[in-house]
């Protein structure tokens, strides 16, 4: 048995090498995996950050056409690269749970009209003329991306690379979800949608993923609460109650990579200065790559801060924080619908944005909240926000430049002009 291993491995080994090198090796084998295959219009397959998550906008959107009856002959197929970890999900009605690089997850491919997508798919992957690719994107972007770059340095890719991947997605999209003019103009010049006349993919209804920001109850707070402070929450609520919740979530960096680790960020907070002045009166909710939270010593600070880089779905961790400290993540246009205090600690934004892809836009002047770039500035901010914060005028432009889509409908909207 350990021979037929160690076989079956090394033929892997050699399969990844020839694909590498000969990508057109690959894409044939998917075509040819694909004749015969009858296209079931009644099929869709779901898949979030390549199978990593069950959340964002495919989340919603899928949990839409299970609520309702006018969808009920729909077949729902969910991609993951762990499935025992969503098995829960083949309970709901015509659902099923596969695996990543499985037979089903080929042949369903092969076979799902619709496929419900939040990022780029791999390139020798494409969809039939007969079949209708959704891409939903994964947030407003605020760094560029694509064929806007300049420049790109990130260890995984090339700029000609990533360019290419973005030309190639553009050819397979049917529908490209977006939330705003804004986003719009964006997604249409880092796709190159012009070039290849496909403008017209851009669904311009809101983004299905904050829906939750308008229609999340208290039932969906307390619980939120119980499964990140303890099952017995409510005995001793009264004592968090009085605090304020701060969540930090800052973005990756694309230059601090390593190969078979990962990022590789450092984090930057000064817990121990934070938790003596804040200590009595804030937690912080710590949200960050794996990677880095992994390598952090939560129990040094038990009480005080929080892990809640597992959690899948981070609407349920916006609803309940009373400020959100980020940096470049593009978290900050979600966040902005709850019209609460935001904090931006971009300690490294010179390097970031000078020597980074750059901004979309001019942050100093747009973003609703105050730069910070010391551990010193965003104590004081804190203290600063936590009494004397007003939704003014700057924030309302804001919303009405990048949210005004987003009104806890944009799922209803998406869906009927798909699934007509």
């Amino acid at each position: 048995m350990k021979i037929i291993k160690k076989i079956k491995k090394r033929i892997k080994r050699i399969q990844k090498k020839i694909y590498k090198k000969f990508p057109i090796i690959r894409n044939t084998g998917y075509k040819i995996g694909g004749i015969g295959k009858k296209i079931n219009k009644n099929t869709i397959i779901f898949s979030c950050f390549n199978g990593e998550h069950y959340n964002d906008s495919p989340k919603q959107i899928y949990e839409y056409l299970l609520s309702h009856d006018k969808y009920k002959n729909y077949k729902f197929i969910w991609v993951f690269k762990n499935k025992k970890n969503h098995l829960k999900l083949n309970e709901n009605r015509n659902t099923e749970v596969i695996e990543k690089r499985s037979k089903k997850y080929r042949k369903y491919l092969h076979t799902a009209k619709y496929w419900v997508f939040n990022f780029k798919i791999e390139d020798y992957i494409k969809p039939t003329k007969d079949q209708i690719l959704i891409q939903c994107w994964h947030g407003t972007p605020l760094k560029k991306m694509g064929c806007d770059l300049e420049k790109y340095d990130n260890a995984l890719n090339t700029l000609e690379g990533i360019q290419k991947k973005y030309r190639i997605e553009a050819e397979k999209m049917s529908y490209f979800i977006s939330p705003s003019k804004y986003a719009s103009e964006r997604f249409s010049s880092a796709w190159n949608l012009k070039a290849i006349n496909k403008e017209n993919i851009l669904l311009e209804k809101g983004y299905p993923r904050n829906d939750f920001l308008f229609n999340y109850t208290e039932d969906d707070i307390a619980k939120m609460k119980r499964k990140i402070f303890g099952y017995y929450y409510l005995e001793y609520e009264k004592q968090i109650k009085k605090k304020k919740i701060i969540l930090y979530a800052p973005t990756w960096r694309p230059d601090q990579y390593e190969r078979g680790v990962g990022y590789t960020q450092e984090c930057m907070l000064d817990i121990e200065k934070l938790q003596k002045s804040l200590g009595e009166d804030y937690i912080i909710l710590f949200r960050v790559h794996s990677n880095i939270a992994s390598k952090f010593d939560f129990k040094k600070y038990d009480g005080f801060i929080y892990d809640v880089s597992s959690i899948m779905d981070i609407n349920e961790i916006y609803v309940i924080s009373d400020i959100l400290v980020t940096d470049y993540s593009s978290v900050l246009f979600d966040y902005a619908n709850l019209q609460r205090p935001m904090i931006f600690f971009m300690y490294d934004l010179e390097h970031y944005r000078d020597d980074g892809n750059g901004f979309y836009i001019d942050i100093e002047k747009e973003l609703p909240g105050k730069i910070v770039k010391t551990n010193e500035e965003l104590e004081k901010e804190i203290l600063r926000i936590s009494n004397e914060f007003k939704y003014d005028e700057k924030y309302k432009k804001f919303n009405e430049k990048y949210n005004y889509l987003d009104d806890g409908d944009a799922t209803k909207r998406v869906v009927e002009e798909i699934f007509k």
